[in-house]
């Protein structure tokens, strides 16, 4: 699958992959921030963005899109982050393909099964798709008829905010979504699952500094589940990030800039 892009900067190559009803605009202001030390690559993975639909939507799947994506640009090495669903994409492909990984940050998601908090997460997340879908665009004039139409699924002002941003006109001017909702609908349970626990069939990854970045209110990594990062990744460094929850790249953007920094000059 070829795979939308944005590039910006200079320097060695960095991919970001943006979480679930993300795109690659989520990350351009980091990416901006960052220009003068790396060249960052933002693709829009798989039924997101301007990229490609398809009815399959899975880690293996998006980590075969990553691996045909920086192969088609050359990139032998590279460093990798990814935040929530990017970043369990960017996991998946870091135990795949460990030897083209310079760095790696994931930014506020465990990678691996939790079945307490998957089973939160698919409610939280079925909600939302199932008022995507549900939502009847022919007869809206605004984005604020949109809004209201979300409104009575989905309480939350910032999380409504951010859906919209999936929210285009046509050449006709009518409203359409730009993410495949209804793939993303029937492949929920994939994407709210994660890795398999560890068992006897892991390898530890070593060779490469591994960075998680935990947003202070958010609780998608917790005390008792970093026990499992570090023994994929036993050099791994846990940072909380002050004053952010999961969307923490748009709530502390200087911390998570400072951690790219940090993740180049290890």
């Amino acid at each position: 699958m070829k795979l939308f892009y944005r590039k910006f900067g200079e320097g060695p190559p960095l991919v970001i992959l943006h979480g679930l009803y993300g795109s690659s605009d989520n990350w351009v202001s980091i990416a901006r921030g960052i220009s003068g030390y790396y060249t960052v690559y933002l693709p829009d993975q798989r039924n997101h963005g301007q990229s490609p639909w398809s009815d399959i939507n899975d880690y293996d799947s998006m980590s075969i899109d990553l691996f045909e994506f920086v192969s088609g640009l050359g990139l032998n090495k590279f460093f990798l982050a990814g935040h929530s669903m990017g970043g369990k994409t960017a996991v998946n492909f870091a135990i795949k393909w460990p030897e083209m990984i310079d760095g790696l940050l994931i930014a506020d998601i465990l990678p691996f099964s939790d079945e307490k908090n998957k089973a939160v997460a698919f409610k939280e997340h079925h909600t939302i798709l199932t008022a995507i879908t549900g939502t009847d665009l022919l007869n809206a004039v605004s984005r604020m008829d949109v809004d209201r139409l979300l409104a009575g699924e989905i309480h939350s002002d910032k999380v409504r905010g951010f859906i919209l941003k999936n929210l285009q006109r046509d050449k006709e001017n009518k409203f359409f979504w730009k993410l495949n909702a209804r793939a993303l609908l029937d492949n929920l349970d994939r994407i709210t699952e994660g890795l398999p626990c560890l068992s006897g069939d892991y390898q530890q990854i070593t060779g490469f500094p591994v960075l998680f970045l935990k947003g202070e209110n958010s609780d998608y990594i917790s005390g008792e589940t970093r026990s499992e990062i570090i023994r994929l990744f036993p050099a791994a460094e846990i940072r909380v990030i002050k004053n952010a929850g999961h969307w923490l790249h748009a709530d502390n953007p200087e911390a998570v800039s400072e951690a790219f920094l940090d993740l180049l000059n290890y």
